[in-house]
């Protein structure tokens, strides 16, 4: 702050108007009063520094204050703004000015995610290194994204985001203020994959029926990847990705897989525990679920009808877009050394 002020009147003092010292100093048009007003000092009192202000001298929020709460803080990010007031017995708000302006910190939610023990992290940035070029964008236009998803008849919620508006609680709808829960609730097992230039139909698996090697090859891999080719790729050569589910890794499905479409990604080649580099997992089958779910349903049959509907309704832009996306976050978990990125 001191520096630009100090620019400031230097070109003033070489007669550059304002404006033209917005544009020599590259300062966006939303500074222009600090321009005017460090011109406008210049000129009263001959100096840059701020002037001696009037009223009572800050007593709580002092700078001995923050550096004490920026310890703690460091100690244990967990700490809330609610017990650190108490414990040094200051407001409450009082502690947010200090943690929130002065500190420049706010608070975020803990996240739960996958184990990722470090022989993991080494073999994620090893295959994503291995993968960049496979990954490029201009090399996606060829790839088909699959994975496996449970929806259940239940209504789908976002804790953190599905809110309702009211001037109580009290005054709103049942329907609308509680989301009901039951205990094992009746599902279904859905099958899918995307690429850039379109969507497979969803395959249901039947209730009761576990996807090992053999069922996925019969029920997935043969009714569905054999039309695929010609159907979405015009008849050309694809590259089907797959998950490390067990049923995907088996040594029968690899064998199939290498018969029938030499080209696909091998469990040796595809970044172990990685949810988060493929499209369906963290971008299509959210977008689905809010979709297909935002009521709860009365059977397994009205689930079904609705996930078919919404999932013809996804634009294909949403799927490209998310598509692209990966080639940013295979870099991503390379510069993590195979952490997390989300």
């Amino acid at each position: 702050m001191e520096r630009e002020r100090s620019a400031i009147v230097e070109l003033f003092t070489k007669g550059h108007p304002s404006r033209e010292i917005l544009k020599i100093l590259k300062l966006p048009l939303n500074r222009r009063k600090f321009v005017y007003r460090t011109i406008r000092r210049y000129k009263v009192t001959g100096k840059v520094e701020d002037r001696a202000r009037s009223g009572r001298p800050c007593s709580v929020t002092t700078p001995s204050l923050g550096k004490v709460i920026a310890q703690r803080i460091r100690r244990n990010p967990r700490r809330s703004i609610r017990k650190m007031a108490l414990d040094l017995k200051v407001s409450r708000c009082a502690m947010t000015k200090i943690v929130k302006r002065d500190l420049g910190m706010s608070s975020f939610k803990r996240k739960k995610v996958h184990f990722l023990p470090q022989l993991v992290k080494e073999k994620r940035v090893a295959r994503c290194k291995g993968a960049l070029g496979r990954y490029a964008v201009e090399n996606l236009e060829k790839i088909l994204f699959s994975d496996e998803k449970i929806f259940t008849i239940q209504e789908a919620t976002n804790v953190q985001n599905d809110r309702i508006l009211a001037s109580s609680p009290s005054k709103v709808d049942e329907k609308f203020r509680y989301v009901s829960r039951i205990q094992n609730p009746k599902s279904v097992m859905v099958w899918a994959g995307v690429s850039k230039m379109g969507r497979t139909p969803l395959v249901f698996v039947p209730q009761g029926v576990k996807i090992n090697s053999i069922n996925y090859r019969e029920m997935v891999l043969e009714p569905v990847l054999k039309n695929i080719g010609r159907d979405m790729f015009g008849g050309t050569s694809f590259v089907f990705q797959q998950d490390g589910a067990p049923a995907h890794t088996s040594n029968v499905t690899q064998s199939w897989l290498h018969d029938n479409f030499p080209g696909f990604i091998t469990k040796e080649e595809w970044p172990p525990y990685s949810p988060d580099l493929n499209p369906m997992d963290y971008s299509v089958w959210s977008i689905l679920e809010t979709k297909a779910c935002v009521n709860s349903h009365t059977s397994i049959k009205s689930l079904k009808r609705k996930l078919c509907q919404e999932w013809n309704k996804i634009p294909q832009k949403t799927l490209r877009a998310a598509i692209e996306a990966l080639p940013d976050r295979i870099t991503r978990v390379i510069q993590n050394e195979g952490g997390y990125i989300e």
